[in-house]
C-alpha cells in the first residue's frame, strides 16, 4: 500500500515537529468528537488512560511530551516513523519497547476515515492503553514473537493483533466496551463497532482469529471479545506459532465481505 502522505520532519536542533495552524485544527476537530464518543463506548482502562496521558486539544501533541508522561508507566515511548514502514521495522520497534507513529495527520477531507494509520490514530488510539502493563506487555512480546518467524506466516500472526490491539472488544460490568486503537480513533466504528445490530460479535479465540480474515478499509462485520482486560497478555500463554501451523492445516473461514481491500 503506497501512501499519499508526506512525513513532516523533526526539527534537527529540539526534535520538535513544527506543524501548521491548519494541522492542529484538525488535530482538536478529531480529539474533540472522539473524546465524546468514547467516553460510554470505550473501556475503563482506555478513559484512565487519556487522564494519565493527556492530550492538548488545541494542538497536534509532540512525540516528546508524550514520550515524557509514558516512559514513566510502562517504560514505552514513541517513535517517530515515515507514513508507512515494513512489517519487519515495525515489530523490531514493538519488540523494544518503542511505538511507531506517523508524523503526519489526515486531511479535513479524510477526517471521518483515513486508510493510512496517521498520528491521530497512533496517539490516541493506541498510546493510552500502553500506560498498562497488560497492554504493553503484550506488544512487547508479540513483536518479538512477530520477528521469530517468516514473513509469510508473520501475516497470519498478525491477524491476532488485528482483532485485539486494533479491532478488539472487552466485556465490561457496563456492557461491551471497546479497547482496540482501529475503532477507538474512529468516529464511526466507535459508535458501530459497540451499538450496531449488523455487526457480529463472538468469544475470542486465538486459533479462531488466525482464520479469520479481514478488509481494512471498511467496519469491520466481526469483532471479537475478551472477558478482561488482563486475558489480553494471556493469550501469549498459548502456544501461537503451534496454532498458525494448525489454522493454515484448517484453511480460512468464509470471508464475511466482499473480497476487495487487503490484509496488512
Amino acid at each position: 500500500m503506497k501512501t499519499v502522505y508526506i512525513s513532516k520532519q523533526q526539527d534537527p536542533q529540539t526534535g520538535l515537529i513544527h506543524w501548521t495552524d491548519a494541522e492542529n485544527k484538525t488535530w482538536n476537530a478529531l480529539i474533540t468528537r472522539q473524546n465524546e464518543a468514547v467516553k460510554t463506548r470505550a473501556c475503563p482502562e482506555f478513559l484512565e488512560g487519556l487522564d494519565r496521558i493527556r492530550f492538548p486539544e488545541d494542538r497536534v501533541p509532540q512525540h516528546t511530551e508524550i514520550n515524557a508522561r509514558l516512559k514513566n508507566f510502562t517504560g514505552w515511548e514513541v517513535e517517530v516513523v515515515p507514513a508507512l514502514i515494513p512489517a519487519k521495522d515495525f515489530f523490531t520497534l514493538l519488540a523494544n519497547k518503542k511505538f511507531p507513529a506517523a508524523s503526519f495527520i489526515r486531511t479535513p477531507e479524510e477526517l471521518d476515515y483515513i486508510q493510512e494509520p496517521d498520528i491521530f490514530h497512533e496517539f490516541y488510539g493506541h498510546v493510552p492503553l500502553l500506560t498498562f502493563p497488560e497492554y504493553a506487555n503484550f506488544m512487547e512480546e508479540f513483536g518479538k514473537l512477530a520477528l521469530s518467524i517468516s514473513p509469510k506466516d508473520r501475516r497470519r500472526l498478525f491477524r491476532v493483533f488485528w482483532f485485539t490491539i486494533e479491532f478488539g472488544l472487552l466485556r465490561t460490568d457496563k456492557g461491551i466496551r471497546a479497547y482496540g486503537g482501529g475503532m477507538l480513533s474512529s468516529i464511526h466504528e466507535t459508535v458501530y463497532s459497540v451499538e450496531s445490530d449488523i455487526a457480529k460479535r463472538a468469544p475470542f479465540d486465538a486459533l479462531t482469529a488466525l482464520r479469520t480474515p479481514y478488509r481494512i478499509d471498511i467496519p469491520q462485520p466481526l469483532y471479537y471479545v475478551l472477558n478482561s482486560f488482563q486475558d489480553l497478555f494471556k493469550i501469549l500463554d498459548q502456544d501461537l506459532i503451534g496454532l498458525l501451523e494448525e489454522s493454515k492445516t484448517l484453511g480460512d473461514f468464509e470471508p464475511l465481505f466482499e473480497p476487495a481491500g487487503e490484509e496488512l
